[in-house]
């Protein structure tokens, strides 16, 4: 294993892509068992830390690359066509990096130092609060949905605050303060529900503390400027976002492999009752190139509107409104599209799709547990286009 990589390390010129694809057919072997075994493999995860992809979005300051957003995107597809829960634990570690650049500096260094280190975190319940107690929180509840949380040295919870007597804490626009508190894996006890139709490596299983105090140094209110040490472009894209993009990532890498194995069979593949290859067929035909526009123009207009934004995010920590509505546009659409082209290749395979020694059954799978993510949700496009036609959309985050 590494030793901690210094700052200037991984401060500029790594090649992230280049990483994840020399480390694609390792994650591709061990994918089976990844299903099997509902976690990624300590295989797996040992090289994903020497290549340091843990790392990729921690603050330079803490030794890690502050990659951009459309390194994140790309490294997200590669490494779902290999296995997509190892690609959803990897994006899902990758914004809780976010916490570095919010921490106190020794905080973030506690949790993020080791070179091995994983943060995990997922929604809280209804139960879930944070109590204040001299110069920290008294936290309990139970959390759901923490995506790799079997190989996490520390884990994070979203709580919202009380103050000892009872009374609420108010952000400036009246909203109750959420913050995020940061604890050892050991404080919280792991609760086993993670039996799923897709997905299965990513071990997103519960987890409830009791009475756990965390101080004010392991907490932070997520996307509070106020909060934030480390003012760079990627941590001035607001956390929700982040997620949108790398999930993204992870659907249009799930089909770009089911697709690349539907041509790859249409070479030998005589269907019943047919005389040629599925290749020779002419419905086939445009519906492949039909799906390889869908997917690659999904993948060009979201890198596009990330690079938009990556510029805005360079100069100011304000986003318009309207880029903000066309970024959640491009990143509904490329699951939305994704999701298709996947539908489309399992079909087109036939029979062959349906047996577990072929490369489409699971990936149907994963890709229609990934689309059931809010991110996903075609209701996004509702509120993206009140925002295009001149509205200021209620109650939601774009």
């Amino acid at each position: 294993m590494n030793d901690i990589p210094k700052p200037q390390d991984l401060a500029a010129g790594i090649d992230w892509l280049a990483r994840a694809r020399d480390l694609a057919p390792t994650i591709a072997a061990a994918s089976p068992r990844i299903e099997r075994e509902r976690q990624v493999t300590d295989e797996v995860m040992a090289a994903l830390h020497d290549a340091q992809l843990f790392r990729m979005t921690l603050p330079r300051s803490l030794g890690g690359g502050e990659a951009t957003a459309m390194e994140v995107v790309e490294v997200m597809e590669i490494v779902a066509a290999a296995d997509a829960s190892t690609a959803w634990c990897l994006g899902q570690a990758q914004g809780c990096c976010y916490a570095g650049a919010y921490l106190a500096p020794d905080a973030a260094l506690d949790i993020f130092g080791a070179p091995d280190a994983v943060l995990a975190w997922g929604p809280a319940s209804r139960k879930a609060k944070a109590v204040a107690e001299g110069d920290g929180y008294r936290v309990a509840g139970e959390w759901m949905f923490a995506s790799g949380s079997r190989h996490a040295t520390w884990i994070g919870a979203h709580c919202p605050v009380y103050e000892a007597d009872g009374v609420t804490p108010r952000e400036a626009g009246g909203r109750q303060v959420v913050r995020s508190m940061m604890f050892p894996k050991s404080d919280a006890t792991m609760v086993d529900v993670w039996h799923v139709m897709g997905l299965r490596g990513t071990g997103s299983d519960n987890y409830t503390v009791d009475n756990v105090f965390v101080p004010e140094s392991r907490s932070y209110r997520r996307d509070n400027p106020e909060d934030r040490h480390v003012d760079s472009a990627l941590y001035r894209i607001p956390l929700l976002t982040f997620y949108g993009f790398a999930f993204a990532g992870v659907a249009m890498g799930i089909a770009r492999a089911m697709l690349d194995a539907l041509i790859a069979l249409a070479a030998t593949k005589v269907a019943g009752g047919a005389s040629a290859a599925l290749r020779e067929n002419a419905v086939i035909q445009s519906k492949v190139a039909r799906a390889e526009g869908k997917l690659s123009s999904a993948h060009v207009y979201l890198i596009r509107m990330l690079e938009e934004t990556w510029e805005t995010a360079q100069r100011s920590p304000d986003f318009p409104l309207e880029q903000r509505g066309r970024l959640r546009v491009a990143i509904t659409n490329a699951m939305d599209q994704a999701r298709q082209v996947a539908e489309f290749a399992y079909n087109a395979a036939g029979a062959t799709a349906i047996f577990e020694s072929q490369p489409f059954e699971r990936r149907f799978r994963d890709m229609h547990a990934v689309t059931q993510q809010g991110q996903a949700h075609l209701s996004n496009y509702e509120v993206a286009g009140q925002v295009l036609l001149g509205l200021t959309p209620r109650g939601h985050r774009l």
